[in-house]
């Protein structure tokens, strides 16, 4: 399932990152913090590759 908005592509690409171990889990805030918890490597990968083009900024509820 690929990301509805550029605000979560970005959140997902940070989560992503510390799942990885490439930043600090602690560093998240926010809905990356809640896409690291809830959600594996592989989906953040799925929302994190979305391409921008088109994208809103952010969906509302």
């Amino acid at each position: 399932m690929p990301a509805q908005s550029k605000a979560q592509q970005r959140a997902a690409g940070a989560a992503l990152s510390a799942k990885r171990g490439e930043t600090k889990v602690g560093d998240l805030q926010g809905a990356s913090k809640e896409m690291y918890d809830s959600m594996s490597e592989a989906e953040l990968e799925d929302f994190a590759s979305t391409e921008l083009d088109g994208l809103p900024d952010h969906v509302d509820d």
